[in-house]
């Protein structure tokens, strides 16, 4: 065990044990010592920390000090009903706070009880209740102002990431503080009921067991129970005042001293006026002239000494303003932050501002968010922060979204419009502004407000401009997430299940395979689609066949093998026969016939005239299937597939090619046709 947990140990063990075993009055005094110290320590500790979460612990600290200083109230009770004497602290604290007197010393306990209780202990209670509500209903406001600084590239994922631990901690200890404030409110009467108990109770002993007359047994306990109190109420105060300083405390830059200093004193207008003030109450009123006239004066002069200092400083910050700008002039320019390429950047016209400002009710930023976890669970890939930026060089609702700093798509909205999509049954037409659906290129129209009720009744698909450029940068993002894997994106996603996996990539990275490697596997998947969610089937399988190739586009078909689970489901609904395209085994013959293995990969050398029969024959049977609004799947033999692939994939973007090994077997299929040359 540390020292430090045998020392709080030991504290709240003798906190229990005063209340049940008698102590003697030396010790008795020791103990008020140190839990004076403690509480001078925690209200000087709350004054001067820079913020309230530096004192995150100070819940647990109120219920200890609360404990253990009750549990001295017990032990000096017990030794003034049972000794008429507890100790030289108590019997000083009654006598010398209250000069002999105890009228005296019990209105001046009576005051600090009052103080206690009615200002600082009430005041601390409020301001915590109202400041543990506030916090919390301010966390999902504080949570998405993260999500936008983090979207825009203002902070770093593990900034993000402290900042909402901070807000979890910020709303934990205010929760707690709210109610931590009640064991302050409770000692506060419980040390009324106490010193009443004593005095009540020591009257009634020195009376009648001890044979002191009324007034002997009244000067003697009264002194003692209240300097019992005040031994108690004074530190009970101190941490009272703790609890209000904690808190009300604000800042978060600087201690409480520099704070005040500087926002009392930093007008000089201000203690002008109040030196003239002083200086003519002390004139004009009956009230002492050396004393109201020294501090008008003292006022006026520091009002001067601080407005000087205030000149100077100014002078000084125009002087650093323009040597700074001067030393921009002069030094060559910094060329290093020009050479970043951000990973996907969406460039927008002025007119689009207002979509993603939040302060305009623009909801924009949060739909990015909601993009990059959306394929996240999709494809389980990280997508890369999106960069949104205004670029007044495009028109005003034109939007340009960029992959590594080269423009692959763009469009064009209207602010106050609506875009309206026919599904294809509906017969009745609207009227509005002819356009193209972005992401798909589908004919559309734009129409107003006032239209939209009427599209949606006749059945037409209606959708905002900000779900237009949301579902643009999703499907962009989509074809281009092969590009935006890196290698360093490798190496997290390995990291991300080496804890749980460790024998697994142990004998995989860097044994079998680089993470080089790996990550032309893991691109080829996602270029055609391909979950990655699952990577431990897919290190697995890699773990498998890497002793005897290193073929990454071989590697890939394994992979894709073991994963037919996910890409059956993907294609191939429960319960529903799909429609499919077979090719001619002939056709397969031949394309492996044309395959040649080089260093760098394997190529297909078919003859160009043989390529444009297959990607002819491949149109017209893939035309059946979009005709009867199917996706266009091609079934081959697995030694074929990827070979396939390559050769029709400048031809057919989104054609889907599946070998037999990657269907599960209780998938029903329907042959709609066969690609013959």
């Amino acid at each position: 065990m540390k020292k430090t947990d045998i020392g709080i140990g030991v504290y709240l063990l003798c906190a229990v044990v005063f209340m049940i075993i008698p102590i003697p009055s030396a010790l008795l005094d020791a103990m008020i010592a140190i839990n004076i110290s403690i509480a001078m320590i925690i209200l000087f500790n709350a004054l001067f920390s820079p913020e309230a979460l530096s004192m995150s612990s100070f819940p647990t600290l109120l219920l200890f000090t609360t404990i253990f200083r009750i549990s001295l109230n017990v032990s000096s009770t017990r030794l003034i009903l049972r000794d008429g004497f507890a100790g030289k602290v108590v019997e000083t604290f009654g006598s010398f706070v209250g000069s002999g007197d105890i009228i005296i010393g019990g209105i001046v306990f009576i005051i600090l009880l009052i103080v206690q209780f009615m200002v600082i202990n009430k005041g601390s209670e409020r301001v915590a209740e109202v400041t543990a509500r506030f916090t919390l209903d301010a966390m999902p406001g504080k949570q998405m102002a993260i999500d936008a600084d983090l979207n825009t590239g203002a902070i770093t994922d593990e900034q993000a990431k402290e900042r909402r631990q901070k807000i979890q901690d910020e709303s934990a200890f205010f929760g707690a503080m709210d109610g931590a404030t009640k064991y302050v409110k409770g000692d506060a009467i419980a040390g009324l009921i106490i010193t009443i108990v004593n005095i009540v109770g020591g009257i009634a002993i020195g009376s009648l067991r001890s044979g002191l007359d009324m007034s002997a047994a009244m000067d003697k306990y009264v002194t003692l129970s209240i300097g019992d109190g005040l031994v108690s109420q004074i530190p009970s105060l101190m941490i009272s005042l703790a609890t209000g300083v904690l808190v009300t405390k604000v800042s978060k830059e600087a201690d409480i001293g520099d704070i005040l200093v500087m926002q009392l004193f930093s007008i000089p207008k201000v203690l002008y006026i109040v030196g003239a003030a002083l200086t003519l109450l002390g004139i004009v009123t009956p009230l002492p002239i050396y004393i109201f006239g020294t501090y008008g004066v003292a006022f006026v002069l520091v009002g001067r000494k601080i407005s000087d200092k205030i000149g100077v400083k100014e002078i000084e910050q125009e002087t650093t303003e323009e040597e700074a700008t001067a030393e921009e002039i002069r030094r060559p320019e910094n060329v290093n932050a020009l050479l970043q390429v951000d990973p996907i950047e969406l460039e927008f016209g002025y007119g689009i501002i207002p979509l993603a400002d939040v302060n305009q009710g623009g909801d924009l930023l949060d739909r990015v968010v909601m993009i990059r976890r959306q394929i996240a669970l999709e494809l389980g890939c990280v997508v890369p922060i999106i960069r949104l930026r205004d670029n007044i060089q495009l028109n005003p609702n034109q939007y340009v979204i960029k992959i590594k700093g080269i423009p692959v798509s763009e469009g064009e909205i209207l602010f106050d419009h609506y875009m309206a999509m026919n599904p294809g049954y509906v017969e009745e037409e609207i009227t509005g502004i002819p356009t193209f659906e972005p992401s798909f290129q589908l004919p559309a129209i734009w129409i107003t407000e006032s239209q939209r009720e009427r599209a949606e009744s006749l059945g037409y698909t209606v959708v905002d401009p900000p779900s237009i450029i949301a579902t643009h940068l999703t499907e962009i993002i989509r074809r281009h997430i092969d590009e935006l894997l890196t290698r360093q994106d490798v190496q997290n996603l390995i990291n991300n299940i080496k804890d749980a996996n460790e024998t697994l990539i142990g004998e995989l990275v860097p044994k079998l395979l680089g993470v080089g490697e790996i990550q032309k596997v893991l691109q080829n998947l996602l270029r055609e689609g391909i979950s990655i969610r699952d990577l431990v089937s897919i290190f697995e399988t890699l773990a498998d066949y890497a002793p005897t190739t290193r073929d990454t586009d071989v590697l890939t078909e394994y992979v894709r093998q073991k994963l037919k689970a996910a890409i059956s489901n993907k294609y191939f609904p429960d319960n529903e026969t799909t429609g499919v395209v077979t090719l001619d085994p002939k056709i397969e013959q031949e394309i492996m016939g044309s395959v040649k293995q080089t260093e760098q990969g394997a190529y297909i050398t078919l003859d160009p005239e043989r390529t444009r029969a297959i990607i002819e024959s491949l149109n017209t049977e893939v035309s059946k299937l979009e005709e009867m609004g199917k996706n266009p799947i091609i079934i081959t033999s697995p030694i074929v597939r990827m070979y396939f692939k390559k050769l029709t994939g400048e031809y057919v973007k989104d054609l889907i090619v599946i070998s037999y090994n990657e269907i599960e077997s209780n998938v029903e299929l329907q042959s709609v046709g066969m690609v013959t040359a």
